[in-house]
């Protein structure tokens, strides 16, 4: 499990490393629970760049490193998605691949100042990336979401959202604007997406969603009244739903998943 500590360690042959290039994780041979070995990975590929700090793995230095695509050739190993790796590792190495393919995105996205343009270069323990001329910093970014499980008696209300590839229900959600409260978000998007309101919303749990920066705040809600009336720009299809005729919805893997099995375990 990583101990999310930040240090700024000179690199060392068993320094652990998670790697990836561009969208996809590489994965050690020994398997997608296990990091690489500084030592391991500099054997397959050569000399790699120190990366970017994410904490500390069984008390040893770990860093998120990008292998340059020009490096891997047609080397026999396994590359894969975030997605891919869903519900097939611990929550705790998932979490883990999130932080350093988010940590990788968020240094490529601040190569340079918003203020001012110029370059900026990591600060802060590898933190963040503070600009060369004006010392603006910014640091890793995540964007607050709600996501919530509407309930009215035996039923719930699930939805699929327009232009959505996998075809599946599940629970409304929508980002954290600024000026709200979650609680508020969630009564706009249900009265934007689905033209209901609601009552007595619950806090439910939270999960990191790093697809690519997202933090989940899961909630339950009640029904309260209208009828359902869909924006057809967000929208594909929304219906209430019994625990004996369920269509398809998301994994236990998603936060999705857990809160509607939540209901269905009443």
């Amino acid at each position: 499990m990583l101990e999310i500590i930040q240090h700024n360690e000179p690199a060392l042959k068993n320094d652990f490393c998670f790697a990836f290039s561009g969208h996809k994780a590489i994965i050690n041979p020994k398997g997608s629970s296990t990091p690489w070995k500084r030592s391991a990975l500099q054997s397959e590929f050569g000399t790699i760049e120190l990366g970017l700090p994410i904490g500390l793995w069984h008390s040893q230095p770990c860093y998120a490193v990008e292998i340059p695509r020009s490096t891997l050739g047609s080397k026999d190993l396994k590359y894969t998605s975030l997605y891919g790796l869903l519900g097939q590792v611990s929550d705790n190495i998932f979490s883990t691949y999130g932080r350093a393919f988010q940590f990788l995105n968020w240094r490529k996205d601040h190569q340079f100042c918003g203020r001012c343009g110029s370059r900026t270069e990591l600060a802060d323990e590898g933190l963040a990336m503070q600009c060369s001329s004006c010392a603006l910093s910014n640091y890793p970014r995540i964007s607050p979401c709600v996501i919530f499980l509407i309930t009215r008696g035996n039923e719930i209300l699930l939805a699929t959202a327009k232009g959505r590839r996998n075809y599946f229900y599940s629970n409304l959600a929508g980002f954290i604007e600024a000026g709200e409260t979650a609680e508020e978000t969630i009564h706009r998007e249900a009265f934007e997406e689905v033209g209901i309101t609601l009552k007595n919303i619950c806090y439910f749990g939270s999960q990191s969603w790093p697809f690519p920066g997202q933090l989940m705040l899961a909630y339950t809600a009640e029904y309260d009244a209208n009828e359902i009336n869909i924006d057809p720009r967000e929208i594909e299809h929304a219906a209430w739903f019994k625990a004996d005729s369920m269509p398809t919805v998301p994994p236990l893997s998603s936060i999705s998943g857990q809160l509607i099995a939540s209901f269905l375990n009443r």
